[in-house]
């Protein structure tokens, strides 16, 4: 695939699917200051978040081995 095409493509699909923002600046932790309390609330978020992946995982393994 040349360059150009390449360009033509990624143009295409940004197009289509409506990006707006570069997912990987979703994706990585922030460099800035954030306050304590906006990082402890991200720290019960993401503990509330694991608890219910780990709920979840439980009653699908308990499902299977019904």
């Amino acid at each position: 695939m040349s360059e150009n095409e390449y360009a033509v493509a990624v143009a295409e699909f940004l197009r289509k699917k409506g990006v707006t923002r570069c997912p990987t600046a979703c994706a990585v932790p922030t460099h800035g200051n954030v306050p304590e309390a906006d990082r402890a609330a991200l720290r019960d978020y993401d503990a509330a978040r694991e608890a219910a992946r780990q709920e979840k995982l439980l009653r699908y393994q308990q499902i299977q081995a019904s």
